[in-house]
């Protein structure tokens, strides 16, 4: 190994989260309204093995060689009917960590005339809502914080020089929730859609 081989090897190479287990691309989809820019939500179909009814983006886990833009691209398309030549990608937004996979939001504007108009896959998706991004903004949401605390098993104390009354860094969780919406507006995607609206205030 020499610096030119590492240097070649970082050259072409997307940083990511280490030990990932996965990685996902949601898009968050704006709409223009007659009472202003919304953004668009997906409630996940009841028959889903995961997270029935709860709301979402447009979005799924990366494919190989997919870049998030295609990902959400690919996904919206599936899930919405919508094909990129209706999707203006405005750019990424700052990724998520989802237990130990990363999560990247993708932000584009949606050129659709009506929403009920769209061809949504029943498979997945029961139904789709806006939201005035104006309402976001002035309605920040709730903030609930959960901590967890770390008891690691078998973990070989002696092995690192320490005491088995270690005292582990507890993990904080923070769920955001919206109130007032259609539906519950709570958790990963609640966290996207409150950094989006401080972004754009």
């Amino acid at each position: 190994m020499d610096i030119a081989r590492i240097r070649d090897k970082l050259s072409a190479r997307r940083p990511t989260l280490q030990g990932a287990l996965g990685a996902y691309a949601v898009l968050a989809p704006l709409v223009e309204r007659p009472d202003g820019i919304h953004l668009l939500y997906e409630v996940r179909a009841a028959a889903l093995r995961h997270q029935p009814g709860e709301v979402c983006f447009p979005g799924g886990e990366m494919e190989p060689g997919e870049t998030p833009v295609d990902c959400a691209l690919r996904e919206t398309r599936e899930e919405l009917g919508i094909g990129a030549d209706r999707i203006e990608v405005l750019g990424e937004l700052d990724f998520v960590l989802r237990g130990q996979s990363i999560v990247y939001p993708v932000l584009a504007l949606l050129h659709v005339d009506d929403i009920s108009a769209l061809s949504i896959g029943p498979d997945e998706v029961a139904e789709v809502f806006t939201v005035p991004l104006h309402w976001l903004r002035d309605n920040p949401p709730e903030i609930y914080r959960r901590t967890v605390r770390v008891h690691p098993e078998d973990f070989p104390y002696d092995a690192v020089g320490v005491s088995p009354d270690y005292p582990w860094a507890p993990l904080c969780i923070e769920v955001p929730i919206y109130r007032g919406l259609p539906h519950p507006l709570w958790g990963l995607t609640a966290r996207i859609t409150a950094h989006l609206a401080e972004q754009f205030d």
